[in-house]
């Protein structure tokens, strides 16, 4: 954006990144738990398998723990979290406290997903599992409320990849849609575990006309994407970074795209990208070298996203900050991500349009004109 003097707009700020109306389509309630409530939740429960007692330590060795390079020993790190995750009282609470601080750091809307089957050792049933997440949601919707934030949250209901209850969650979900359950998603190692193996889920969902994402493209390649797409039929692909194994670039800087890469913009599938958990699980050496980068520029439907904010230390405006300093991002680029996200979401069409129309592009609107009113500051 350039206006007719030919001055442009600085880069947003900190502030303006924080501020600016962001939308989340990946984001592991396990893996987003504040660090005092993990020693609080396990301290209640008699949980004590804690590498750390203190609240900030606690958080460093998860940060630490999951810079691993490796998707396997990253997901070891969640068993902390769900040991802590057992009763209706803290299921509510993480729920409720996750609303809260996503509506803190300018989200609007937010597709969060936990997989209901494990969170049954403190003896509740899956239904009261869903059940419990759904009413935190609604109270981290009214807290923030209060505080002078608006948030919308829905859950995605996670069956897991190694398990053999994927059709189970899916009816849970089918079952739960009209209660704050907006989906369904599989995760997991994605290596020996493929989505074909959840053929049923993926049917069943299909014939009763709901949505469902996949996790595929993060740590196993082109075979997992290709899989979840043309054999199981899903509405976004979870990570999906690998795509760019199918994108060529020569040397003088022209773009070939594979059939796979052509098939996946053609049809405009959402890539749920969450770039600082793929530098920690090796999907990505830096932020430069993420496919992001190139992603955008080729127009994919690219969406930002955290993952886990406890094991990556990061925010939606975290994310958003490392792609500004990295690219060179302005607010028009942070609007063009946060567009294609709530296009892909689960919610109904004319709820995603009222959003886009009357939440984000005002919101980004407003942000975009405060440098005019400052050059203004500086000139008078």
């Amino acid at each position: 954006m350039t206006s007719p003097s030919g001055q442009s707009p600085p880069l947003p700020s900190a502030d303006q990144i924080r501020r600016a109306p962001k939308v989340l389509l990946h984001d592991h309630l396990d893996g987003g738990l504040r660090p005092g409530t993990v020693v609080d939740l396990a301290r209640d429960a008699g949980y004590a398998g804690l590498p750390e007692q203190d609240a900030d330590r606690l958080g460093t060795w998860f940060r630490e723990a999951a810079d691993s390079g490796s998707l396997e020993r990253y997901l070891e790190t969640f068993a902390h979290t769900c040991a802590v995750m057992q009763s209706r009282d803290a299921l509510f609470r993480v729920a409720a406290e996750c609303a809260e601080d996503l509506a803190e750091d300018g989200v609007v809307y937010a597709e969060v997903r936990y997989a209901p089957e494990q969170h049954l050792e403190g003896g509740l049933t899956l239904d009261e599992v869903v059940e419990a997440v759904d009413e935190g949601f609604r109270e981290g919707e009214r807290r923030a409320r209060a505080n002078g934030h608006r948030i919308r949250v829905g859950a995605l209901l996670t069956a897991m990849r190694h398990a053999a209850r994927a059709l189970e969650i899916a009816e849970l979900a089918n079952s739960h849609r009209d209660s704050g359950v907006v989906g369904f998603d599989i995760a997991g190692a994605e290596a020996g575990f493929p989505p074909t193996r959840h053929l049923d889920a993926f049917e069943y969902l299909k014939r009763e006309n709901n949505h469902f994402t996949i996790h595929a493209g993060e740590a196993f390649g082109l075979p997992s994407i290709w899989q979840a797409l043309q054999w199981c039929g899903a509405d976004r692909l979870g990570h999906g970074v690998r795509i760019i194994d199918d994108i060529e670039v020569a040397d003088d800087g022209t773009v070939r795209l594979g059939r796979l890469a052509a098939y996946v913009r053609d049809k405009r599938v959402p890539l749920e990208l969450c770039p600082s958990s793929n530098l920690q699980t090796g999907a990505a050496a830096s932020y430069a070298e993420h496919p992001i980068g190139l992603l955008r520029r080729l127009h994919f439907r690219a969406t930002v996203n955290t993952d886990n904010r406890l094991m990556s230390g990061t925010s939606m405006s975290r994310e958003f900050g490392a792609l500004v300093e990295t690219f060179g991002y302005g607010l028009d680029d942070m609007q063009w991500f946060t567009v294609n996200a709530m296009k892909s979401a689960f919610i109904p069409f004319d709820e995603r349009l009222a959003m886009i129309n009357d939440v984000i592009k005002p919101g980004y609107a407003e942000l975009k004109s405060e440098w005019l009113f400052r050059q203004t500051a500086v000139t008078s």
